[in-house]
């Protein structure tokens, strides 16, 4: 029996506040800044088969509304009051997504019957493995990622697996905050459960059941009704990170986006072979993996910002994501880093349906934000491993508003760190915290400004770990004659003799006195900058945000002492420029693509395709590297690359398998 449209909502509401109480519970129990500060963490209500149907509005990361437990429950044999089941392991059950989030779930029995199942997850400052903090590109297979646990119970009918317990607290560097960490969510599934009690009091175990059901059917109905007014057709774009491992070419990802009526298909094509490095994606394939589709959330919702927010609004689209390649890896790959690599799908959904949709959709958010954490000693000699606080920017610009500054963008969920917190909990001294001036691309509505953070190391042998480092090299793209938003850049003594400007690099090892900047990428702007109104301008040179050269550059807007010149205004933007392309990618990308067109990456997919899983990624590398030193040079683009390729089929025979 379908729930009536009042009911309905009054069941949406009392499911999400059920959720938001499990994470408030949480961020308020737990013990790591990571969770109790930055807040990255999940809570959610899930169907009987593991579909989230709800999940908090105001608390936690905004990557899981469509998160599915279905693989990992099926694990599980059979499901009692009391139990409480637990994974970390990427490569089991196709919900934890790399070693440090810890999820869990517990069933909901009322009257004897399962009627669904609370559950969430956070992200554990430390979880083993070859370096601090567990995370970085270098690695290069997940036994390197520390501890792996498949789905299996933590407690059984209320009590404790203990020689689980003691694996655990062996293998990580801060047990004591884990265990805290883990009560923490404990505590917060026992708040969801009580709850779901509660709500299913109130509405009858039949009509509660139903309206699960319609919840997620609704979601899907307001989707198809978003999708089914974008134009029918194929849209392409691709999007990069800055490296695919350590020094190594950039990584790409390709999405071609099928529209046809109410139905999406996002087929990721084309994107790299998986790494050997730890940006893969582990989504096992499934269709509608939630890592691949949230940057689709992203874009439902910000069409209709009245979108029930559940695992049905997913139901519209079905994702290709090829054997072998970074969007679906096979073990032993390393996936660490899969958020870095999350997040550029996530540009790349926004880019593909600005292709559909130019006049509604934003420019580049600043995807690129460094996770910054700190192992050091406390002034008693003692060790200290804490998350410092993530390092972005702002919001892209869009067609009627300027980007948010440093709000975080696609990322925004996770919260700053006070810098009171960070400086009585964590051995550093903070020299600046703040917005970077001219680092928000210029447009007829201003793309967001990055953040910057500098601090002072205070003992030795500190191991700064900069997790999800990128957009050194490629800018965050403008849109409809807006600019490209400036890179990011990360700096050991910025201010000394001899300044060392790190690049990309996620561990970095400081002695006392070491000063430490990290400055994250802007966003694109959008429309014609020099359409932008000159008090606007103005008014963004006194806050500070924007230089009275770039003022002057960008914007076409000539300041004397802080007030607009009118005539030498109009005079400057009076010349004549160049027509504007619908996407402004900034100098790096412009100049990388001169030579990896879409054209000879089309060569390179069809290459790649055809090679051993295990040989990809290193065929990848020494075709780039054959290009670079103009090996086949005089032949086209298409030919080089066969020529190259055919060179290393006759030197390796053994690298032209096909994986099943």
């Amino acid at each position: 029996m379908k729930t009536d449209r009042l009911s309905l909502q009054i069941l949406a509401d009392y499911a999400a506040a059920a959720a938001e109480a499990m994470a408030y519970t949480l961020m308020r129990t737990a013990h790591s800044t990571f969770v109790k500060e930055t807040e990255d963490f999940s809570c959610g209500l899930l169907t009987p088969d593991g579909v989230t149907f709800a999940s908090p509005k105001t608390l936690g990361a905004t990557w899981y509304i469509g998160l599915d437990y279905g693989p990992a429950i099926r694990l599980i044999e059979d499901y009692r009051e009391g139990d409480v089941c637990i994974t970390n392991d990427p490569y089991s059950g196709s919900v934890a997504t790399h070693t440090p989030d810890i999820h869990i779930w517990k069933p909901v029995f009322v009257e004897g019957q399962l009627v669904c199942f609370v559950a969430g997850h956070i992200h554990n400052t430390d979880m083993g493995g070859a370096v601090p903090a567990t995370l970085s590109r270098t690695l290069t297979e997940i036994q390197q990622e520390g501890l792996r646990i498949p789905p299996c119970k933590l407690l059984r009918e209320g009590v404790f697996n203990e020689e689980l317990l003691r694996l655990m607290a062996v293998n990580v560097r801060l047990p004591e905050q884990n265990w805290g960490d883990l009560n923490a969510q404990i505590a917060s599934l026992a708040v969801g459960e009580r709850k779901v009690k509660e709500i299913v009091a109130r509405f009858g175990l039949q009509a509660f059941r139903d309206g699960i059901a319609d919840l997620l059917d609704y979601a899907e109905a307001q989707a198809r009704r978003i999708v089914a007014a974008i134009p029918d057709g194929d849209y392409e774009h691709s999007e990069f990170a800055d490296e695919d491992s350590e020094g190594g070419p950039p990584c790409r990802i390709h999405i071609t986006l099928r529209v046809r009526g109410d139905e999406l298909v996002l087929d990721y094509t084309g994107s790299d072979p998986q790494l050997v490095s730890s940006l893969n994606m582990p989504t096992g394939g499934r269709e509608r993996h939630v890592l691949v589709m949230v940057g689709l959330g992203y874009v439902l919702y910000s069409l209709d910002r009245s979108l029930t927010l559940n695992a049905g609004l997913l139901r519209v689209a079905t994702a290709v994501l090829p054997v072998g390649t970074v969007v679906n890896p096979l073990p032993p790959a390393a996936v660490g880093m899969r958020s870095l690599t999350c997040s550029v799908t996530q540009v790349a959904t926004l880019g593909v349906f600005a292709k559909a949709l130019p006049e509604r959709m934003p420019a580049s958010p600043a995807a690129g934000m460094t996770i910054m954490n700190v192992r050091t000693m406390d002034r008693r000699g003692r060790p200290i491993m804490a998350s410092i606080g993530p390092v972005g920017g702002g919001a892209g610009g869009e067609p009627a508003h300027d980007g948010m500054d440093g709000c975080g963008a696609n990322s925004s969920f996770l919260k700053n760190t006070p810098v009171e917190i960070n400086e009585a909990e964590v051995n550093v001294l903070f020299n600046g915290y703040g917005l970077a001036r001219d680092s928000g691309g210029p447009g007829l509505r201003r793309g967001g400004a990055a953040v910057f953070m500098e601090f002072s190391v205070s003992a030795p042998q500190t191991m700064i770990t900069a997790r999800n480092r990128d957009r050194t090299r490629f800018g965050c793209w403008g849109l409809r004659g807006g600019g490209a938003g400036a890179n990011s850049r990360f700096t050991r003594n910025p201010d000394g003799v001899a300044p060392e400007e790190l690049g990309n690099r996620d561990v970095v090892l400081c002695q006392p006195g070491d000063v430490i900047r990290v400055t994250g990428p802007g966003a694109g702007g959008w429309g014609d900058a020099f359409a932008r109104d000159p008090a606007l301008v103005a008014r963004d040179v006194a806050a500070g945000l924007v230089s009275e050269a770039q003022a002057e550059m960008g914007y076409g807007v000539v300041l004397r002492d802080g007030i607009v010149d009118a005539q030498a205004t109009a005079g400057l933007r009076a010349v004549p420029r160049t027509a504007a392309a619908l996407f402004d990618y900034g100098p790096g990308r412009a100049a990388f693509e001169v030579v990896w067109s879409a054209e000879r990456y089309a060569v390179l997919t069809r290459l790649l395709a055809g090679t051993a899983v295990t040989w990809r990624h290193w065929v990848k590398k020494a075709i780039f590297t054959a290009v670079e030193a103009g090996e086949h040079g005089g032949a086209s683009p298409g030919a080089q690359l066969e020529a190259i390729f055919a060179d290393l089929i006759r030197r390796f025979p053994q690298l032209g398998g096909v994986a099943e």
